[in-house]
């Protein structure tokens, strides 16, 4: 391998939020690589420091055509440059749209298990989320699609956000499943926004599908967040885009961002993500190998070793989710206990909605020597 994951840079005592623990403590919860990003994204942010005078920037057709040459190549989805606006982040998109396209009173609707803060989106700004609770048989999420229809139909109903690929479950939406959310969607007149940033990370050779990639209907009807953060570890550079085809949406979206100060970039957001995307993909595809065979080793580690526990199979995502049912305690009993016995802190799935009482989510995106110190402590912990 051209770039070596095994090797992690030592972030404790470096204002990292991940890493801000006590010394004892392994921290494998938010969703924060511990690689160093991309060789070239360095360079790129390197060379930009080094002119010296870091004041505003701007967006240019370098930044847009990057974009849309990654989503070209590699999804086969042309995106117009119109279509895209820049974002500080995907969390500021979805807030802002929470507040442009629904009203205070209103239901934004969450399929669950899902990333918690898209809650915080939803009530920080006076509306109701409503939760439709994916159907696990103990192996694989699916949507229940009457529970869906009957929730979109509530004329109250105005959003739906969709976690494409979904976190943290790490399902890839099939595209006849995404057709069919965006067909009910737009029955009900519920517009999608679907937040797209994890959908680099997926297993070796799979790809997922962007929503406003799979037909007419979708594609006029949704706001898709996208982002090189996830991808190349970058989250602290705050560079972002939704890409929306409606134009009467996109003026209402390009507004709120720009009302809320959050549509326009640092002086280092647009070269790392032009380096990312058009320079760095050797270093994802490297890490895709990397990351996977974590999941392999823990995958299997647990069934042999902790059959306590069930590690759901995953398309997608560097998160791991854990059924911890059968331990006799449940996410939150079980992530608190396991801290203070072990060091080891992952995060309680009660905090992602109905559906996620009985789970555990745990970030591989680390060393291989810090996944098998992890486990060891996780086995150790359930073995008492």
């Amino acid at each position: 391998m051209k770039y070596n994951f095994d090797i992690v840079p030592d972030r404790r005592k470096t204002n990292s939020i991940k890493w801000d623990v006590a010394e004892n403590e392994i921290p494998l919860w938010v969703a924060d690589m511990d690689f160093d990003t991309a060789p070239e994204i360095k360079s790129a942010i390197l060379e930009r420091a080094d002119l010296g005078a870091l004041g505003y920037a701007d967006i240019n057709d370098e930044w847009r055509n990057a974009y849309i040459g990654w989503w070209k190549k590699r999804y086969d989805f042309e995106i117009k440059k119109e279509w895209l606006i820049f974002s500080t982040g995907v969390v500021p998109a979805v807030s802002s749209s929470v507040r442009k396209l629904t009203t205070p009173g209103e239901n934004v609707l969450l399929l669950t298990p899902t990333y918690n803060i898209f809650f915080n989106s939803i009530v920080n700004n006076g509306r109701n989320p409503v939760q439709c609770q994916l159907k696990y048989d103990g192996e694989n999420y699916e949507i229940d699609f009457k529970d869906l229809e009957d929730k979109l139909s509530d004329r109250q109903t105005s959003m739906m956000i969709l976690c494409n690929p979904q976190n943290p479950v790490g399902k890839i939406w099939p595209k006849e499943t995404l057709a069919k959310i965006g067909e009910l969607c737009a029955k009900y007149n519920v517009v999608v926004f679907s937040d797209e940033i994890h959908c680099d990370i997926t297993e070796p050779e799979k790809h997922y599908v962007p929503f406003a990639s799979v037909n007419e209907t979708c594609r006029n009807n949704c706001v898709m967040a996208v982002a090189p953060t996830k991808t190349f570890n970058i989250a602290g550079l705050s560079t972002s885009a939704v890409v929306v085809p409606n134009e009467n949406l996109r003026h209402k979206v390009w507004r709120q961002l720009n009302t809320d100060e959050c549509g326009e970039p640092n002086a280092f957001a647009v070269q790392s993500a032009v380096a990312a995307y058009t320079k760095s993909e050797p270093w994802l595809e490297e890490l895709r190998d990397y990351v996977w065979e974590n999941r392999r080793l823990a995958e299997d580690f647990i069934k042999k070793e902790i059959p306590e526990l069930k590690a759901i199979k995953s398309d997608a995502t560097y998160l791991m989710w854990v059924d911890v049912s059968a331990s006799g305690m449940n996410g939150s009993d079980f992530s608190e206990k396991l801290r203070a016995k072990t060091g080891l802190f992952i995060n309680d799935g009660t905090h992602y909605g109905k559906g996620g009482e009985n789970f555990v989510r745990i970030n591989l995106a680390t060393s291989r020597a810090i996944v098998q110190d992890a486990l060891a402590r996780l086995k150790s912990f359930v073995k008492g």
